[in-house]
């Protein structure tokens, strides 16, 4: 390597350092890096659910799946259920991959807008194949009927934050990166820039450059480099959580539930050895006692451990490359887990740092274009979650405080954008990197009650008839598909095996 960064030292272990370690030395075989963490700092460790690109992860780190179930004690995710979030005992469901097909340059959806408009209900996730398989309890990788017109299955997973950084431990050190335990009690630059770090032994550890993996203490990116903190509490005024691990139930379901309280939502997510669950709320309108209360009374099985507070604060910082230090996972900032993107973020921002590896220390116009392109990814997720917020059951006038403000609150001009295009026309556009495909806003904007004025003309090509046809044996074809499928509890058995 001939740009001057030979050794790299990760700040801090839990997910965020040991992706960091695993693909870092899987991509960069010749950097030395070293990876120091506290025995007397704790991990968050709830980011248990996560969205399909976490596969591409792991299949860049050649991990199968089986091994990488095995040994996180993990479950297949489909989607995300959304309950109460639109008006009081309504749910719907962000199911990944896609609903319906398309025909010809036509949109799925506006088809079955024109169909609704015929005074059709048939709901629209009837053409989910993943929503479908949900629902029913059953998961298959590759299931799909031979000459079928559905794409296959699109799928994340449930699984122990904490069984993963130990498995990419043991990964990371067998590709030779060095884990060094200790607590760092100061942190020494130059010109400007991180040059050492000095443990409580004594230990002094110099790098040419610095992976910050802290947590929500930043201590470099944060405490040391003073970068600034951009605080989106006005858009997102959740502030605490409380989360809690219960017994495993059964059916193991194979998606996550969301479900909206009066001054938060409660989370659930079912692994193999337990289910987490947890609480997000506003401090503004519940009190902890009145959290966890609320947590505790909603629970469908017994209780692991004692429910556990976690505080933060919802924003980025405005440069997550600073110097010669990278920021990853909540060093880097903070959105909460309504569309499990924390886990993501690191791997995005993990393979953005590697396709800019800087040509040099100061890192230049990489770095600028690393900041660049990830405060464009953290807006665009933030104004996705803003969304599940801002159009919330307060329109159909019965809700609390909390929902209320959410509803009137001023939102980013993006998103109320990409709100009056949908309902006027449904239209969605996605820009070329975006994260969530043009059927997840659809779901959300659809399943919290927005319909569209007016669907797309070319909608009316097809002849009524054979609208008709062609949507009755698209639901005919999911069934079977997912008739098929054996459940989600035997096919993670059939893995085992």
């Amino acid at each position: 390597m001939n740009n001057g960064i030979h050794k790299l030292l990760i700040v801090g272990g839990g997910s965020a350092g040991w992706m960091a370690a695993a693909l870092l030395s899987r991509m960069l075989p010749k950097l030395s890096i070293s990876l120091v963490e506290s025995p007397l700092v704790g991990t968050i460790g709830v980011g248990e659910a996560s969205i399909p690109p976490l596969t591409h992860f792991n299949q860049l780190l050649g991990i199968s799946e089986a091994e990488f179930i095995a040994a996180t004690q993990g479950s297949y995710k489909l989607g995300i259920e959304f309950e109460n979030w639109g008006a009081e005992g309504e749910r719907y469901m962000h199911a990944f991959g896609s609903i319906g097909k398309s025909l010809g340059a036509t949109d799925f959806h506006q088809l079955w807008l024109r169909q609704q408009a015929t005074g059709d209900s048939t709901d629209f996730w009837r053409y989910s194949l993943n929503y479908q398989a949900a629902k029913a309890n059953r998961f298959s990788p590759n299931a799909q009927l031979q000459g079928s017109p559905l794409a296959p299955l699109v799928h994340a997973y449930h699984f122990d934050a904490g069984l993963y950084a130990q498995m990419l431990r043991r990964y990371s050190e067998n590709k030779g990166v060095t884990r060094i335990e200790g607590h760092i009690t100061q942190v020494m630059q130059q010109d400007g820039r991180i040059a050492s770090v000095v443990l409580d032994s004594g230990q002094t550890l110099s790098a040419d450059f610095f992976i910050d993996c802290t947590g929500l203490a930043a201590l470099l990116i944060g405490k040391t480099l003073a970068t600034e903190f951009e605080d989106w509490g006005h858009f997102l005024p959740c502030d605490r959580a409380i989360a809690v691990p219960t017994q495993r139930t059964e059916p193991l379901q194979p998606y996550t539930r969301s479900i909206a309280h009066e001054a938060g939502w409660q989370w659930r997510i079912p692994l193999q050895h337990r289910t987490g669950n947890g609480m997000v709320y506003c401090s503004e309108y519940w009190s902890e006692d009145e959290a966890t209360a609320r947590l505790l009374a909603n629970l469908d099985a017994p209780i692991l451990a004692e429910p556990r507070l976690i505080k933060f604060r919802t924003g980025r910082r405005q440069q997550q490359w600073q110097q010669n230090c990278l920021a990853l996972g909540l060093a880097s900032g903070f959105l909460e887990p309504l569309e499990s993107t924390s886990i993501h973020l690191i791997h995005s921002g993990l393979v953005r740092f590697i396709r800019l590896f800087p040509t040099d220390m100061d890192g230049g116009a990489c770095r600028e274009e690393y900041n660049r392109q990830s405060r464009a990814e953290f807006e665009q997720i933030r104004d996705f979650i803003i969304l599940h917020y801002h159009l919330n059951r307060s329109r159909h006038g019965h809700s609390s405080a909390f929902w209320q403000h959410c509803a009137t609150m001023e939102i980013p001009a993006h998103l109320k954008h990409k709100l009056d295009l949908f309902a006027q026309g449904g239209q969605v556009f996605r820009h070329q990197d975006e994260l969530f495909s043009e059927a997840a806003w659809q779901q959300v904007f659809l399943g919290q009650g927005l319909l569209p004025a007016h669907y797309h003309p070319m909608a009316d090509t097809p002849a009524a008839a054979d609208l008709s046809q062609y949507l009755k044996d698209m639901g005919k074809v999911v069934d079977a598909t997912v008739a098929a499928m054996p459940s989600h509890t035997d096919f993670l058995r059939s893995l085992a095996r």
